[in-house]
């Protein structure tokens, strides 16, 4: 364990003050149960030449945009072939001790930018398979679990559209084409309004566009999740109501508990849960509100078990293990001009702005190499083993097995 991941467990454990039995019997709850991270990403490393690669994307005019993506993809690929890399990045999945995460693989902004960032996802689990591999049902997770490997079921934050809106059905088999690439969950929409309905920071909050009722209609056929986590308040109660299918929003909190606008309403809540989905609880401190650490996690789980009931409950952490930047990588980004994302549409008040709102979810209590220990915060706080099952995996194998689909599907 190394001193990233040690000091991070030592302040979740000061929070929790668990008895020895109490932590004994949720750590072996948490190695037992097939554990699914119902959103997010796999463990990041640094990789030995990341630096001189950035500095040579720098000195060649790389754009902000070039670099970022280059940092990213250094910190996912750099495993495959680094020794110091894999050690650590071994070190996050053994403390973490998620079966399966299922992983952000494609911004969704275009075809080939969801095409490029998913590759890096492939690569991985081609050249690790010993390690991590991709999954496409619930069989391939439980085999995982079985052969003690880890798995990511690839997840987009948008249906991929490729905009020209000259034909219906050009614009919908993308999402065709994308679950033949092993895509299993979408998001309806990313914060933004898109042709399917409004985002969660739409002040308009419309509902579901015709275009958005089709590609429900077309995800269910194939087999993809509907998630709403990102979509605003009418969008996400005519989602729920409009798919046959389960649907989740999974990485949020309850807006009850915090009145944030990437968290779900009562109402949203109750109909998602009418139609057997789920709210996954993240990890993001601006959204958990209050106190933003470990504790808060809990109480946004206890508030939403207790109103709508553990089998409607998971836990997405929007958040991964992500060491530190080399020395001086953090300058060179600092020194290429900044443009405003046409994707981040956040008030300049926001909470999530302000410097140091992620570090509780990456040093601190709610580091994703702490997830045995949300376990033990629900075995703390009196949740039967069984309940506890749901939450940290239980719900998310049942809504991906009511999204399966055993039909033929058109080429």
């Amino acid at each position: 364990m190394n001193d990233l991941i040690h000091n991070a467990r030592e302040r979740a454990l000061a929070l929790l003050k668990p008895t020895p039995s109490e932590l004994e019997h949720g750590l072996q709850l948490h190695r037992d149960a097939v554990v699914v991270d119902a959103y997010g990403f796999n463990a990041l490393s640094v990789p030995s030449d990341m630096k001189s690669q950035v500095e040579q994307a720098y000195e060649a005019g790389a754009t902000q945009l070039d670099l970022q993506k280059l940092v990213h993809c250094l910190m996912v690929t750099g495993v495959i072939n680094d020794k110091a890399a894999r050690s650590e990045f071994d070190q996050a999945i053994e403390a973490a001790g998620v079966t399966c995460v299922i992983q952000n693989a494609g911004e969704g902004r275009n075809v080939f930018e969801s095409l490029e960032r998913m590759s890096w996802f492939t690569f991985v689990c081609d050249e690790l398979s010993d390690r991590v591999t991709k999954a496409v049902s619930v069989a391939d997770i439980h085999r995982a679990k079985q052969e003690k490997r880890q798995c990511l079921v690839f997840s987009l934050n948008n249906p991929i559209m490729d905009q020209h809106w000259d034909f219906w059905d050009d614009e919908m088999k993308w999402i065709r084409t994308f679950y033949h690439t092993g895509v299993r969950i979408m998001h309806l929409t990313y914060n933004r309004r898109n042709r399917c309905g409004d985002g969660c920071v739409e002040p308009a909050n419309g509902g579901l566009a015709d275009y958005g009722r089709d590609v429900i209609r077309e995800m269910n056929r194939l087999g993809v999740i509907v998630d709403v986590a990102h979509s605003g308040e009418q969008t996400s109660l005519e989602a729920a109501r409009a798919s046959e299918n389960p649907i989740v929003a999974s990485h949020t909190g309850a807006r009850a508990m915090n009145d944030h606008v990437r968290n779900k309403s009562d109402e949203v809540i109750e109909s998602i849960c009418d139609h057997n989905g789920y709210i996954g609880v993240c990890a993001i401190p601006p959204f958990l509100g209050r106190s933003g650490d470990i504790l808060a996690m809990l109480d946004h789980i206890d508030y939403l078990t207790k109103r709508f009931g553990a089998r409607h409950v998971a836990i997405g952490c929007d958040a991964t293990y992500q060491p530190p930047h080399p020395s001086g990588v953090d300058q060179i980004l600092g020194q290429v001009k900044q443009k405003k994302s046409f994707w981040s549409h956040w008030s300049p008040n926001d909470p999530l702005l302000k410097p140091g709102a992620e570090d509780e979810c990456r040093t601190g209590s709610l580091a994703w190499t702490n997830w045995p220990l949300f376990t033990v915060g629900m075995v703390q706080r009196g949740y039967s083993d069984d309940d506890i099952g749901k939450i940290v995996g239980g719900n998310c194998l049942r809504v991906m097995l009511a999204n399966q689909s055993d039909r033929q599907m058109d080429p």
